[in-house]
């Protein structure tokens, strides 16, 4: 067998037909040989067997040519499932990249489409609110208050006080004008 033909699609599709179909041949034959054998032993007395002896004996050595029946079954599956990895890991691979490629490409220039129309929307924006006319005059904005700072070296004398009332201490709000209430 020319290893070298294991490598293309055709020489590994008739390397795994062949391989499938001798795993199927041979497990018909162990179903049929696991069928002869537990008919016989079934029928075939031992001295000193029981009631149930010779079934329970024969579906023992029986069961044995079953698991080969079974096995050679599920290796025709993974000689199948041999060729059809080969071909989605091997042969269909570079077909997928260049697909996955493209699809990546043509999201890159989706994106950079978009930030393109983006941008100029942005550029346009600023160039027509620049070059517009200006129809009003900006308003200035009022203050609220002028600020107005308490001195520090007497706050209460600025007010009247009765007679035999002190002044009361100093805290931090006397140096800071106080917000309009309201």
């Amino acid at each position: 067998m020319d290893i070298n033909a294991l490598f293309t699609d055709e020489g590994l599709r008739a390397f795994t037909a062949t391989v499938r179909d001798q795993h199927v041949r041979d497990a018909q034959q162990y179903g049929q040989i696991a069928d002869i054998v537990r008919r016989r032993l079934e029928q075939t007395p031992i001295e000193g067997d029981r009631w149930m002896s010779k079934k329970l004996r024969a579906w023992k050595v029986s069961r044995q040519l079953k698991a080969m029946q079974k096995a050679s079954g599920e290796a025709a599956s993974k000689a199948e499932a041999l060729y059809a990895t080969y071909v989605n890991e091997v042969l269909e691979l570079p077909q997928r990249r260049a697909a996955a490629e493209a699809r990546k490409l043509e999201r890159k220039n989706g994106r950079q489409a978009a930030v393109g129309a983006a941008v100029a929307k942005s550029l346009d924006k600023t160039v027509s609110a620049l070059g517009a006319p200006q129809e009003q005059a900006p308003v200035a904005v009022p203050q609220a208050r002028p600020a107005e700072f308490v001195t520090p070296d007497n706050p209460w004398s600025q007010w009247p006080m009765a007679a035999g009332e002190q002044a009361p201490t100093r805290t931090i709000n006397d140096y800071f004008a106080k917000g309009e209430q309201g």
